[in-house]
């Protein structure tokens, strides 16, 4: 069961608390600092010197003035409210969180602190600091926190793990190199590692990666080897090449050395976090960071709940957690490519099924959203993946009601396509609920455009589709903008239910925002002549009804097209049916609107496709 605070016994100093008291004094660095404390050591040399790192330097970076290093700080968070080790040995905390839980789990975990503060890390990676999200805090009522894995050099948190796992090898090892196989920010960090340490690395890539992961992955010194359409392809043959090379093969997440590495995030998050931590949210893959960090958090402060994410398509451990052992997905979804994995890695597994709290899921949206709202708050453009863990912080606050409380994300990687960026934008009003997509019935008539208009109020139109198709009915494809929460987008629906509107709510409709909305019109099934204009429309409440109040009577609308994209100005395609001798004057009427505007009439693509 997971450990919560709830489940800890508040014991006394009984003669079983003193026992448990005595077995983790007896651990191996409550053993060794009381040995070099018993030397006139300080409590920073006591604590350096138990990790085996000389108090001078060593792994253990110095991280300010006054000289307090990682290890000595985390074992401080420990008992935060006391000054002196000694004197925090005396208090009851490690004794209640010893009870709580079976003793091969404590020895599990004590193992798996053991390798985070030992772990070699800090040769390659950096120490990444914890930003506060001040309009995601106002706008959800908590002190949100996020903690900035973007920033490594990769990109990513994967160079902790990866540098670890290669710092245990020995020389034979790493004279015949390292393998690995990956599309990837494992397979950056295992690049980066290996070079770091001059060690030659070979990374197996399926054909379709993109190009520039390729490159990145070149770029920092290792073999690419493109093999196969798919991970498991690409994965063979690595086996191959290592059983003809005698490669070492360093996986991205099921290892005790790789989630080590991947641990010390959470020994940062704790050194650098002195007040008080409700909860943390940990993006889950494999499951290496959630283990490592879930493993340290709950050894040293187990009243932090600590929640794994995942994409609702690829929730692997979920479904372990669900059915009791690991299990395998028969289909994963690769939105957050990231993540995408079927199965937990046994090694992570082992851990998360005694310390997770719960595991949060989240759709496509609402990991667009969290990439927005990491960028409003610290202008960092996050992965999918790198954003899923405020994703399901989110969808924790508002399913808990949560208030007050200093909650604490992982942003934990930025290497994300450009050319993803328009779909991310696409969907992340939808993540936040603020639109709604509707498919509705207007008559086909002069004039029936702008009734709609006035039905909707003066509510922000975030996209319109339409094309003349029938001489009676007209279906429109509009975006609305709405509040968040899921009132506001039903009482539109019903207003315009009332007003004798035909409506089909396509909010959470994939197909149609995945596809629809860009295929929407075409060539009329009738022959009818009309003028098509490109125009530029303010992006603000009116623009469009300012619009249409300024067109005659008796002009007809036979093609509408617009979307927003952000920006200050509303791109808009609009085909016109008007009298003949209207014709020659209807850019005075544009005029007077005061729109930037260009006659399209003639361009070869609306021939071709729309005419």
């Amino acid at each position: 069961m997971p450990i919560t605070a709830s489940g800890v016994s508040r014991l006394s100093m009984s003669s079983s608390a003193a026992a448990a008291t005595a077995r983790l004094r007896s651990s191996w660095f409550m053993s060794a600092l009381a040995g070099w404390q018993k030397r006139g050591a300080s409590i920073e040399q006591a604590a350096c010197a138990a990790d085996g790192a000389d108090a001078r330097g060593g792994h253990l970076l110095t991280l300010d003035a006054r000289g307090w290093r990682l290890l000595t700080m985390s074992i401080r968070h420990v008992h935060r409210r006391r000054r002196a080790l000694r004197g925090a040995l005396r208090q009851p905390l490690l004794v209640r969180y010893a009870s709580a839980i079976r003793q091969d789990t404590a020895m599990l975990l004590e193992d798996i602190v053991k390798k985070i503060l030992q772990a070699r890390v800090y040769e390659a990676a950096r120490e990444t600091p914890i930003s506060p999200m001040p309009s995601l805090s106002r706008r959800f009522g908590n002190r949100i926190l996020i903690k900035r894995e973007d920033l490594q050099p990769v990109f990513s948190f994967k160079i902790r793990g990866a540098y670890n796992k290669m710092a245990q090898l020995d020389e034979t090892q790493k004279e015949k190199g390292v393998i690995a196989a990956s599309a990837g920010n494992h397979a950056q960090g295992l690049a980066m590692a290996a070079r770091q340490m001059g060690v030659k690395a070979v990374i197996v890539m399926p054909r379709v990666t993109p190009e520039i992961k390729v490159a990145a992955v070149r770029g920092w010194g290792a073999k690419v080897v493109l093999k196969g359409d798919a991970f498991g392809e690409a994965l063979a043959h690595a086996k191959t090449l290592i059983a003809e090379h005698g490669y070492t093969y360093i996986p991205p997440y099921d290892d005790n050395d790789v989630i080590a590495g991947q641990g010390t995030v959470a020994m940062e998050i704790l050194r650098q976090h002195t007040g008080p931590l409700d909860a943390v949210f940990v993006p889950v893959g494999g499951g290496g960071l959630l283990a490592g960090v879930a493993a340290y958090i709950k050894y040293l402060r187990p009243e932090v709940k600590v929640y794994g994410v995942e994409a609702e398509d690829s929730a692997c451990l979920k479904a372990a957690l669900d059915a009791g052992e690991r299990v395998v997905l028969e289909q994963v979804g690769v939105f957050a490519e990231g993540v995408a994995v079927a199965q937990i890695g046994e090694a992570p597994f082992e851990i998360l099924r005694h310390t997770v709290d719960g595991v949060i899921t989240v759709n496509t949206d609402e990991m667009c959203a969290a990439v927005k709202d990491t960028f409003d708050d610290t202008r960092a453009v996050a992965e999918t993946s790198g954003a899923l863990s405020l994703a399901g912080l989110k969808k924790y606050v508002q399913q808990t009601q949560a208030r007050d409380q200093s909650l604490l994300c992982i942003n934990s990687g930025a290497n994300i396509n450009f050319d993803r960026l328009q779909h991310i934008a696409e969907r992340t009003e939808l993540g936040e609920q603020r639109e709604a997509i509707l498919a509705v019935e207007i008559p086909e008539r002069p004039g029936s455009f702008k009734q709609f208009c006035r039905a909707i109020g003066r509510r922000m139109v975030t996209e319109f589709n339409y094309r003349y198709a029938d001489a009676d009915r007209a279906h429109i494809f509009v975006g609305v903008q709405v509040k968040p929460g899921g009132e506001d987008r039903a009482e539109v629906i019903q207003k315009l239910r009332d007003a004798d509107y035909p409506v089909e709510d396509l909010t959470d409709n994939e197909l149609a925002k995945l596809h629809i909305r860009h295929l929407g019109g075409g060539r009329p099934k009738v022959e009818f002549s009309e003028e098509v204009y490109r125009f530029e429309f303010p992006e603000r409440p009116g623009a469009l009804m300012n619009f249409l109040t300024h067109l005659p009577a008796d002009w007809n609308i036979s093609l509408f097209h617009y979307r927003n994209h952000g920006a200050a100005y509303g791109r808009v395609l609009v085909g016109l049916q008007m009298p003949n001798g209207d014709r020659a004057h209807a850019e005075e009427h544009f005029d007077r609107i005061g729109y930037r505007y260009w006659k399209e009439t003639d361009n070869t693509a609306y021939r071709l496709f729309m005419a």
